[in-house]
């Protein structure tokens, strides 16, 4: 966690990796899903197309391999260089005009103070493990958020 994130306190380290054991714990029966780092953007990279992403998770649902459901947990960079924490519950598109993917539940933290990202990443990390305990139908989530049913194929 020093290398991702130079510069945080070792209280504020124990405190990220604190949240991020809960965050396991509460996805203990998950297959798949594994924590992601990226070395290259340790330092802020610039303003580029994208996110670029330190640290990261994303838990991925799959239903008749036509429908997605994802949770997300991440520390990115934003445009501006400064750190954040992004959590967001995430589901494929069936709206007419075909969009991808819609967040339906989202939070963006972000820290002005290197001291303040194990708070945000915490918060972050509650969002999420909350989440999890939803129902796990990306329908659900549609219908929550508004956006048109999962047509049938």
């Amino acid at each position: 966690m020093t290398t991702l994130i130079p510069g945080l306190p070792p209280a504020g380290v124990e405190a990220v990796l604190d949240a991020a054991r809960a965050v396991d714990a509460a996805r203990a029966n998950e297959a798949g899903s594994t924590w992601e780092w990226a070395l290259e953007h340790v330092v802020f990279p610039g303003p580029q197309p994208g996110t670029p992403i330190i640290l990261g998770l994303d838990v991925i649902e799959h239903a008749d391999g036509s429908d997605q459901l994802e949770f997300l947990l991440q520390v990115v960079w934003t445009e501006l260089g400064q750190l954040a924490v992004d959590a967001a519950v995430n589901v494929a598109c069936w709206c007419d005009s075909d969009h991808a993917s819609h967040d339906v539940d989202a939070l963006r933290l972000t820290v002005a103070d290197l001291t303040l990202l194990p708070r945000a990443f915490r918060e972050g990390a509650e969002r999420l493990i909350g989440w999890l305990a939803d129902p796990r139908d990306a329908d659900y989530w549609r219908a929550k958020a508004g956006l048109p049913a999962r047509q049938p194929c």
